[in-house]
C-alpha cells in the first residue's frame, strides 16, 4: 500500500485518536494526520506514534482535508476518520475495487446491501437521505450516502477540482464536483462503528 495515504483530520480527537493508530498498526499505510497547531492535547496524545502531522492553516473539517490532499504525496488518498467510527478493515477492499473499475473516487455507504451503522441516528439518516436524494435527482450521482466521507480516490483528480467548502459541506461538493467533471465514481458497502471507544472502554 505505497500507493496510498490516509489523511486523518483530527479536532479535540485525544481520547480517540491513539485507539485508531493502535489499530491501524497492523497496516502498511502511510498516515497524515491534519490538525491545527492550537489542539495541544491531540498533538501530544499522538506524539509516540510513526505519523506525518499536517499543521492546517485555518479551521474546518473541509479546510483540514482540502489542505490535506493537497500535502498528500501518494497516487491515492483515503479520508478516514479520527473517531473510530471507520474499519481499517474495509480499505483493502475498498481499494481493489477503485483500481479494478477504474474509478477516480470510491465512496463507502451505510444504506447499500450488507451494510450498516452502530452509530446512525434518525436526524443524520434523514438529513443524508435529503441530500443524497438531490444528488441523485439534480446531478444524478450514483452515490448511496453522500454524507459519508469515508472515500478513497486519486489525489491528482481531487486536486484538480479547486474543492472550497471549509465546513462539513465538502461532503458534498467533493462528488458534485467531480460528477460534473464527469470522473469515474463508484459505491461499495461498509459498517460504521460507534464512536469514541476509547469513552466507552474507560
Amino acid at each position: 500500500m505505497n500507493e496510498l495515504t490516509l489523511l486523518i483530520p483530527a479536532k479535540n480527537e485525544a481520547e480517540s485518536l491513539p485507539i485508531v493508530l493502535d489499530e491501524l498498526k497492523k497496516y502498511d499505510y502511510k498516515i497524515n494526520i491534519i490538525l491545527h497547531i492550537t489542539d495541544l492535547d491531540t498533538i501530544q496524545a499522538i506524539r509516540e506514534y510513526d505519523v506525518n502531522i499536517i499543521y492546517q492553516k485555518n479551521l474546518g473539517y473541509g479546510d483540514a482535508l482540502i489542505y490535506g490532499i493537497e500535502q498528500c504525496k501518494t497516487k491515492y488518498f483515503c479520508i478516514f476518520n479520527a473517531d473510530g467510527s471507520f474499519n481499517p478493515s474495509e480499505i483493502n477492499q475498498m481499494f481493489k475495487t477503485l483500481q479494478s473499475k477504474k474509478l477516480d473516487f470510491i465512496f463507502a455507504s451505510r444504506y447499500q446491501s450488507n451494510s450498516g451503522s452502530e452509530d446512525d441516528t434518525i436526524v443524520t439518516l434523514i438529513g443524508n437521505y435529503i441530500f443524497t436524494y438531490i444528488g441523485k435527482i439534480f446531478f444524478q450521482l450514483n452515490i448511496s450516502d453522500i454524507l459519508y466521507t469515508f472515500i478513497i480516490g486519486r489525489t491528482e483528480q481531487a486536486n484538480i477540482l479547486d474543492l472550497k467548502q471549509k465546513d462539513f459541506s465538502f461532503c458534498v461538493e467533493l462528488p458534485i464536483k467531480a460528477k460534473k467533471m464527469k470522473m469515474q465514481l463508484g459505491s461499495i458497502n461498509s459498517y460504521e462503528r460507534k464512536k469514541n471507544r476509547r469513552q466507552e472502554k474507560s
